[in-house]
């Protein structure tokens, strides 16, 4: 029932930016979790960025503060990854995804969320 669309991936050279979309549904945007994650190859799936929606609450990795930012359109029920200051780094592939129940948000782990989009490739050229 509940299903994500994501879409906005590509190619960018470093210092480039682009915006990746998250478009909900089965369920409407309000008191749940939704987030962003990426994965390297032969690693470790890596959170990124992370908001309680309705309240708005936002929390970010380390490596993206400053240069990514998470946000929300109701009315669309989509979520956002705005990616600004690109760099090699950043290459991965990356999902959205979401979680039922807000007060677990900032603390869940990438086992603990219950639906994911299908992934969207970003590639950053140096």
């Amino acid at each position: 029932q509940v299903q994500l669309v994501e879409s906005g991936g590509g190619s960018v050279q470093a210092g480039g930016s682009l915006r990746l979309s998250c478009a909900a549904s089965g369920f409407n945007i309000g008191n749940d979790c939704l987030a962003w994650f990426r994965q390297i190859p032969g690693k470790e799936r890596e959170g990124v960025a992370r908001i309680v929606t309705g309240a708005g609450s936002t929390s970010y990795a380390d490596s993206v503060k400053g240069r990514f930012t998470i946000s929300q359109d109701k009315a669309k029920n989509t979520v956002y990854l705005q990616m600004n200051n690109l760099k090699p780094e950043d290459t991965a592939l990356y999902y959205c995804a979401f979680h039922p129940i807000s007060r677990y948000c900032l603390s869940a782990t990438s086992r603990d969320f219950l639906r994911w989009g299908q992934g969207n490739q970003v590639t950053v050229s140096s």
